[in-house]
């Protein structure tokens, strides 16, 4: 039997909590309160998706690698899937007007596009709508 995980908690350090809070309510997402103190916010981006935004101090004790600079080095590209383009287009300017940075101009390939955007740590999230029909 395959391995299957019922959640994904993505964790991600951040310089300044409180900024990285109003950017993400800014887009509209939500933050579960039982999980969001002083150190740490879990952003809640699905049923069962998850980015718990760490502070960096904090984000330290769980490893004892160095924390790279997302502003200058990229490890991973957080992707979201949109139910349209239209709310491709939504999600990613209500992050550009809310403090973020464009990342890559919107690609269309017909049947994806995609747009994305840096977080204000400079964290890469790209939002993406798939024609479903085109894939069955």
């Amino acid at each position: 039997m395959a391995l299957k995980c019922s959640n994904i908690f993505v964790n991600l350090p951040v310089r300044d909590l409180d900024k990285t809070k109003e950017f993400f309510s800014a887009i509209g997402f939500e933050f579960n309160p039982q999980f969001t103190d002083k150190n740490a916010a879990s952003l809640v981006i699905g049923d069962n998706i998850y980015a718990m935004l760490l502070t960096e101090d904090y984000f330290k004790t769980f490893t004892k690698k160095n924390l790279s600079n997302a502003n200058t080095t990229t490890e991973v590209i957080i992707a979201l899937s949109a139910e349209s383009r239209e709310q491709v287009d939504e999600i990613v300017n209500k992050a550009l007007g809310a403090g973020g940075s464009p990342s890559n101009d919107p690609v269309d390939h017909g049947f994806m596009y995609s747009w994305s955007f840096q977080d204000p740590d400079g964290h890469l999230w790209e939002v993406l709508y798939m024609d479903q029909s085109y894939i069955e």
